[in-house]
């Protein structure tokens, strides 16, 4: 199995929601990390898993859709506690969605929150057998 992963640095901010988590409630912001890893048992005519500079592309437009933002007041937060479980999550289904890769069949998505804190969401994708 072959594995190829890009990450991108950008600070965002939000606030916790739905329970009492003390500073956590307040809005504050994070230097996240944010990286994706591709998955797939074929490589292309090329000798590539994927095109990197497609993958690289669509890692900066998602950066660049949440740095110097507060994740709260987008609209795929609406009614939800701003996690990085959540943002994972939301993350990785985007860019599953925009990636052109028949080659990858998994995309995972894992978000840094502290140098010690981060999570991860792995989407199944049909293709890359």
């Amino acid at each position: 199995m072959y594995k190829l992963a890009v990450q991108r640095d950008f600070v965002g901010q939000h606030f916790l929601i739905g329970g009492d988590w003390g500073p956590e409630n307040e809005w504050h912001s994070h230097h996240y990390r944010l990286e994706f890893q591709l998955e797939g048992a074929e490589l292309n005519e090329h000798g590539y898993l994927v095109d990197i500079v497609h993958v690289e592309e669509l890692l900066e437009e998602l950066a660049a859709r949440y740095r110097d933002k507060t994740l709260n007041d987008l609209p795929e937060f609406d009614g939800l506690n701003p996690s990085i479980e959540h943002f994972c999550r939301i993350v990785a289904i985007s860019f599953s969605e925009e990636l052109n890769a028949d080659n990858s069949r998994a995309v995972t998505a894992r978000i840094w929150e502290s140098e010690i804190a981060w999570a991860s969401y792995r989407v199944e994708r049909n293709g890359g057998y």
